[in-house]
């Protein structure tokens, strides 16, 4: 994955990096490694403390109202966030108006077409109505993004610990602590907690049966660049 970063942000005309949405900084740690100077943005003051801790420069915000002037950075990342926030156009719009001209805006998503075939909503199927409303089709992305180049992810390892890096190991989501990671199981207990129950039973009995799908889930990256 941070290969993929690296490919999708070569070319930024400096190191300043805004990571909106950044929540711990663990991706932000990632790309201070790369040779960027990361700012992590986020709306959570608990993400932010904990980001702070790893040596971070933090600043509390919030992605639809960027507290930030034009052209104020080199690249800006916005990972594993967008259906968290209400208006992603608006969000998107913020991004593109804080780059430099050249600067490199990757987001890192899962797209109506990555999720299409995630069994997972099979197990869970009360998930599906708004796992489908919270991911646009790239097709949207790429009407507010015009000339955006995707690249798309197939997880060969769990490192990710997002939804779609833990679908070949279903045996990690029966830990509490590995699917409470993932803002899908946290809502999905909060929202439907009989449908919860019961998709990790299926899953249990599956596992045991040996018949539980190991289907690699997908994400794409988009890379959108300022004229």
């Amino acid at each position: 994955m941070l290969s993929l970063l690296a490919e999708a942000l070569a070319g930024s005309p400096g190191p300043r990096l805004l990571d909106v949405g950044g929540g711990t900084g663990n991706y932000a740690v990632a790309l201070a490694g790369l040779g960027f100077e990361p700012l992590v943005l986020d709306r959570s003051p608990a993400m932010l403390e904990r980001a702070a801790a790893k040596g971070l420069e933090t600043i509390e915000g919030d992605a639809r109202e960027l507290p930030f002037g034009e052209r104020s950075f080199d690249a800006v990342t916005m990972l594993s966030m967008l259906h968290h926030v209400d208006e992603p156009a608006a969000a998107i719009a913020e991004a593109k108006r804080v780059l430099a001209e050249g600067g490199r805006l990757a987001l890192k998503g899962y797209y109506r077409e990555d999720i299409a075939d995630l069994w997972l909503l099979d197990y869970f199927p009360s998930s599906r109505t708004w796992m489908e409303e919270t991911h646009p089709p790239v097709a949207e992305l790429e009407r507010w993004l015009p000339g955006a180049e995707r690249r798309q992810i197939v997880f060969t390892e769990v490192e990710d610990g997002s939804l779609a890096a833990l679908a070949a190991w279903p045996e990690l989501i029966l830990e509490p602590r590995r699917r409470r990671q993932t803002s899908y199981f946290e809502r999905l207990e909060r929202d439907d907690p009989e449908g919860h129950a019961a998709g990790l039973e299926r899953l249990q009995r599956d596992l045991a049966a040996g018949d539980a799908p190991r289907t690699p889930g997908r994400a794409s990256v988009l890379t959108w660049t300022k004229p």
